[in-house]
């Protein structure tokens, strides 16, 4: 494989901090060969300009029928990345079809949407912070679990019509779908799981429609079947479910350790130096929440940035090498500033996706992260990270703690 001149780079399922291995493959070149779990060779585009100019290409498909390992039977069912490539919905839907399923939710995330949004994710912040401090007592808490983890999964709970009682069980599903060190029995256990709860949310909205997105889609596939089918809702509500709340919670952690770490910079926030949309902005560049998002498949022998990549081979977005690429970022991409997006010229970062999969729930995840940051830094402006030795999730797609100890 034309890729690189060193030998293909192992990922670790059980994930860990990206970045040594980002800037070691990166110093040299922005694409590198990768082997997956299972033995299964791959490529990461890790470099700023080459992975916008991957993202962008049009010989460049998400359908996994162009997953040539996949279509040739040589990836067993229980593979740990499986249902990232096989979900049906708009992040494996190419032309038509990702048109067709990205307007029946398009909607629900439009910015004067998510605005009225606002009220209640501020009035959700504020709870959950009551909450932290009761569940502190004056000591340690988990910040992941009491407040990073439950509004993202709240506020997409509520836009998709989700009962409270469900939403314990959908992050533990998903965290098992996102898993990179899952077995094989695991991994379709916690599909059919999910799949069987998601069809119950469905059955429950079809038999009491709400003002809610999952009861927009239903009317969607009942009034018309080739809009939406079946597979499709469930596949939509899938990656909503993933997607809506996995990143935020990343984002939010993300932000809380780095602006703990670098009290200068938390400084300027709380003096009004800089605002907190900078601090989520510079959070998503400098230790984005997705480090390696799977997969995109050439649909010919691609040249990028002079390397050729198959057609057929897996391909990963690297958004976390990407974000500390020194060639776009300068020689201090290294460094955590969050008046950097305010510089002249500063380049923007590619952590939410490019082109025509940019992603759909940006405009959500950031408000959410604003406030979040902006409420409990404001009320605990004291808040610390005492532990520094924390444990990762178990992946190399998300980037970020499983849990978050933190002093208020």
């Amino acid at each position: 494989m034309n890729t690189s001149s060193v030998p293909p780079h192992r990922l670790n399922p059980a994930g860990g901090s990206p970045h040594a291995d980002n800037a070691r493959l990166l110093a040299h070149g922005p694409v590198a060969p990768v082997v997956l779990p299972g033995e299964v060779e791959g490529v990461a585009v890790l470099g700023h300009e080459a992975l916008k100019d991957f993202l962008s290409r049009a010989d460049v498909a998400k359908d996994a029928r162009h997953f040539a390992a996949l279509r040739d039977g040589r990836i067993a069912a229980g593979w740990p990345l499986r249902t990232f490539a096989t979900v049906r919905g708009m992040t494996t839907a190419d032309g038509a079809d990702h048109r067709r399923l990205r307007s029946l939710v398009s909607k629900a995330f439009t910015a004067r949407r998510v605005e009225l949004l606002r009220p209640r994710v501020e009035a959700m912040t504020a709870d959950l912070l009551d909450g932290l401090e009761r569940a502190a007592g004056g000591g340690v808490v988990d910040l992941v679990r009491h407040f990073a983890l439950p509004l993202p999964i709240g506020v997409i709970g509520e836009l998709l019509g989700i009962d409270a009682e469900y939403r314990d069980t959908l992050h533990r599903l998903s965290d098992r779908l996102v898993a990179t060190d899952v077995g094989p029995e695991e991994v379709m256990a916690a599909n059919r799981e999910m799949v069987a709860l998601l069809s119950a949310v469905a059955a429950g909205r079809a038999e009491r429609p709400g003002d809610d997105l999952t009861s927009a889609l239903i009317a969607a596939r009942d009034e018309d079947g080739d809009r939406l089918s079946q597979e499709e809702l469930i596949g939509t509500l899938l990656l909503m479910v993933v997607a809506g709340h996995e990143t935020t919670l990343g984002l939010i952690a993300n932000a809380v350790r780095a602006l703990c770490a670098h009290r200068d910079q938390l400084a300027l926030l709380t003096n009004g130096e800089a605002g907190w949309p900078d601090a989520v902005e510079e959070t998503l560049r400098w230790d984005a929440p997705v480090s390696l998002f799977p997969f995109r498949y050439p649909v010919r022998d691609l040249t990028v940035d002079g390397a050729v990549i198959p057609q057929g081979t897996p391909v990963l977005a690297g958004y976390s090498a990407a974000g500390r690429d020194p060639a776009v970022h300068g020689p201090d991409a290294d460094r955590f500033d969050v008046t950097r997006p305010r510089r002249p010229g500063a380049a923007r970062h590619l952590s939410l996706g490019y082109g025509a999969h940019f992603c759909l729930g940006a405009p959500l995840a950031r408000m959410e992260a604003t406030i979040a940051l902006a409420r409990l830094f404001t009320r605990f402006p004291d808040l610390d990270v005492p532990e520094t030795r924390l444990p990762y999730r178990s992946s190399f797609v998300g980037n970020s703690v499983r849990a978050l100890p933190v002093r208020l």
